[in-house]
């Protein structure tokens, strides 16, 4: 088993994880999936962990009423500003997903 990175279980200044006894909590399958793809991709390089909390400290100061929407939007932002997918592409995809032209992973 890998050891978890200090910066990314210890996120501080509003942006702290959603927690129960410890444990991370997600409410839908979509955020644990999105948390996921937001640590590896760090883990390959995409970016640095300190550029995506910088992100997710703006985007739940905006106001986002949900955590992971807060998450998401920050990721996705920092993925067309890496140039890992455009705007296009992910429009696309969410479109697919909407329509069910994907199948959602659970």
């Amino acid at each position: 088993m890998s050891k978890v990175d200090p910066r990314i279980a210890n996120l501080d200044r509003g942006a702290a994880l959603p927690r129960k006894n410890g444990e991370l909590v997600f409410k839908a399958p979509w955020e644990g999936r999105a948390f996921g793809m937001v640590v590896v991709l760090n883990e390959k390089g995409a970016y640095a962990w300190d550029e995506f909390r910088a992100r997710l400290v703006e985007e739940i100061a905006e106001g986002s009423p949900e955590y992971y929407e807060s998450w998401l939007s920050a990721f996705e932002s920092l993925l067309i500003d890496h140039g890992v997918v455009s705007v296009d592409e992910l429009g696309r995809r969410a479109s697919e997903y909407a329509s069910l032209e994907r199948d959602p992973v659970f």
